[in-house]
């Protein structure tokens, strides 16, 4: 069994760092507005809920060109 790891840290209100074995990554964002992730890994994430009973969620990903 693999071994996981991953800790989140709230800086500052809707400000979020987190931790996993890999990379590190910082979230902006709060409520049920957008939320903007950037990774350390050079990943960059949008994500929205969206109104409804099932809580969708909608995500745009792009990566860091080399």
């Amino acid at each position: 069994m693999p071994i996981t790891f991953r800790k989140s840290f709230r800086i500052f209100p809707g400000v979020r760092l987190n931790i996993n074995r890999r990379s590190w990554s910082i979230t902006l964002g709060a409520g049920s507005g957008p939320h903007h992730t950037i990774s350390s890994t050079g990943r960059r994430t949008t994500s929205m809920d969206l109104p409804g009973p099932f809580g969708w969620r909608r995500t745009r990903r792009s990566r860091r060109e080399p």
